[in-house]
């Protein structure tokens, strides 16, 4: 039996959330123990996932922070494999913004029946690639464009079918170290008009970038490349966020 409601009562309490992107297949747990031991103020949500994965390191990542911390760790897979039972909680993403099937039903068929045997909490998400500035592994690898970062029309229609297909969160992804985050005016409009929780994540390279999105309107911002190539500046803008 699944859990109910923490992880997502947590996307609806209406706090500004800071969650950070672990892809395991960086993962390197001598240098994430340096890092979480100095610092006091931490992510309120781990997300762990990846474009490529290994099972072994997947749970390597899972079992560091379960035993470390009390951050609650959320999957965010690339496909139905990356799944472990014991996580707190799964993104079933639905990567609407493209028109492959298999990232819009074809993987959660596969992963469905081994879902419903674990006490996951599972989160319909409509996931929405934005144009960044460069192309990502998450387009290669799903073979899907991106929506235009100008065209926030189509954005708007693409988040709205989501909300109408039932999915309660709205993750809008510039893609890992994109040159550009998604435009504050696209997040603004797509959050007063599906009134769902907003993600955002990719290209956060700042505070004041971070407190833009924010401010436009998401409820929680993802930060990944930038830990992995400068964690003492990711760590600075989880503490200016969270101290606020």
């Amino acid at each position: 039996m699944q859990k109910q409601n923490q992880i997502y009562d947590l996307f609806y309490s209406g706090k500004k959330l800071v969650a950070l992107l672990i892809d395991p297949d960086k993962f390197n747990k001598s240098k994430i123990e340096k890092i979480f031991k100095k610092n006091i103020c931490l992510p309120d949500l781990i997300f762990v996932g990846g474009s490529l994965l290994v099972e072994k390191q997947m749970e390597e990542v899972i079992s560091f922070f379960k035993k470390n911390t009390k951050i609650p760790v959320v999957l965010f897979p690339g496909n139905s494999m990356q799944i472990s039972k014991n996580a707190d909680a799964i993104l079933f993403i639905s990567l609407i913004s493209g028109r492959n099937p298999d990232f819009l039903i074809g993987q959660h068929v596969l992963s469905a029946p081994y879902i419903a045997k674990t006490q996951l909490e599972v989160i319909p998400t409509s996931y929405i690639l934005i144009d960044g500035g460069v192309r990502t592994s998450v387009e290669y690898i799903s073979q899907t464009a991106p929506i235009p970062s100008d065209k926030t029309d189509i954005a708007l229609a693409t988040a709205l079918a989501g909300k109408y297909l039932g999915h309660k969160l709205i993750y809008l992804e510039a893609g890992s170290g994109a040159k550009n985050s998604v435009p504050t005016e696209m997040i603004k409009v797509i959050s007063e008009k599906t009134n769902l929780p907003i993600i955002v994540g990719g290209g956060i390279r700042s505070e004041k970038m971070a407190n833009h999105l924010l401010k436009a309107g998401a409820s929680t911002i993802v930060i990944g490349n930038l830990f992995e190539t400068n964690p003492d500046e990711a760590l600075k803008i989880i503490e200016n966020i969270k101290t606020k």
